[in-house]
């Protein structure tokens, strides 16, 4: 359940703020585009890091803003390797069964402890006023909710999906530090299951609709068949693609809306640093017109709008978070962690698997 919002504070509220510009930006990311373009892609890990370092030096905190520390070398070798990972992968099973099957059990050896380490690297190259974050989730816990939560929701048919993603944000936030002070996550696995549940309703109805577009569809087919002629393809485009538009792209949108706002919320707000908590709620319905008006702009300018539409989302996160502090932010001591490799993260991202903190 959420924390006792009633549980009165050491001090005054701290908001976050961002302030980037999406003219700003815009400098950066096309910069960072031509230049990977230009170098067939080796560039990207110097841009990942520029975005970062821009992302995290305009978010402040209590007059303080963040720091990304993660040096692009570090990061095109982890690259590198996850690229080898990916090859394997992609193309065991074109060389031989056998060679697919070790590759797959390759894999899944390495996942777990590659996606863990992916926590570690970005943690440990944030800070904020000096101080390091620091992940020490253990190797076995990253088998069991990597492993397990994969195979287990496969083989349930999603069903124990909600379930594995209450247990990595416990491996995850749980296992976060700043300085010495622990993270500790509280939200409970029904509260999971009550905002898949609620998607999944959403989901069933896109699922309705779809039906309903194929039964007009056919139902518009008919007579040609019954008379042997071919039907009028141009016609039937223009009846489908509005209600595509209608059924198919709001649904998505929407529900991408409604988990991201929930779930971020719901994690969030169940989240504390030792004694501090954190206050984050985002509207699904703000957060839906922030994606369709996005999508639109960004297809309208041919891309060139994704600077703007990154600030904005960014913006958007940052004026909905709050810490509620339950004594003095100069009050941490510093741990300097253990030094990590990137290789985790980048294989992480070469097979699309976002992990964010």
């Amino acid at each position: 359940m959420d924390f006792d919002q009633t549980q009165p504070l050491v001090q005054e509220p701290e908001a976050v703020r961002f302030h980037g510009n999406g003219s700003e930006y815009f400098r950066i990311w096309i910069v960072n585009l031509l230049l990977s373009i230009v170098t067939l892609g080796i560039y990207s890990a110097w841009a990942k890091v520029r975005r970062l370092q821009y992302f995290y030096r305009n978010t402040e905190l209590a007059g303080s803003t963040f720091e990304y520390h993660g040096q692009p070398l570090t990061i095109l070798k982890g690259r590198v390797v996850g690229l080898l990972l990916l090859l394997v992968y992609r193309f065991g099973f074109q060389i031989s069964f056998t060679v697919g099957v070790l590759s797959l059990l390759l894999l899944a050896a390495l996942l777990p402890i590659l996606l863990r380490n992916s926590l570690r690297f970005r943690l440990y190259n944030s800070s904020y006023r000096g101080l390091r974050f620091r992940f020490t989730g253990s190797a076995a816990g990253a088998y069991g909710v990597f492993l397990g939560g994969f195979f287990g929701s496969v083989f349930t048919l999603y069903l124990l999906a909600p379930l594995f993603h209450q247990l990595f944000k416990e491996y995850q936030h749980g296992n976060s530090w700043y300085g010495r002070t622990r993270f500790s996550f509280h939200a409970t696995t029904s509260q999971f299951y009550g905002i898949y549940g609620r998607a999944f309703l959403m989901l069933l109805g896109l699922v309705i609709g779809l039906s309903v577009l194929a039964g007009f569809l056919f139902h518009g087919l008919l007579p040609h068949v019954a008379a042997g002629t071919k039907p009028d393809i141009r016609q039937l485009l223009r009846f489908m693609l509005p209600l595509m538009l209608v059924v198919y792209l709001p649904t998505v949108l929407l529900l991408s809306a409604y988990l991201g706002a929930r779930l971020q919320s719901l994690i969030w707000t169940n989240t504390r640093l030792g004694e501090h908590r954190f206050d984050y709620r985002l509207s699904a319905r703000q957060l839906l017109w922030i994606y369709f008006s996005n999508f639109l702009a960004i297809v309208l300018t041919l891309g060139f709008y994704s600077p703007w539409a990154a600030v904005r989302l960014a913006r958007y996160h940052a004026d909905h978070m709050t810490l509620l502090p339950a004594s003095p932010l100069q009050g941490f001591i510093a741990d300097q962690p253990q030094d990590v490799g990137a290789i985790g993260e980048e294989a992480a991202s070469m097979f699309d698997i976002d992990i964010s903190f």
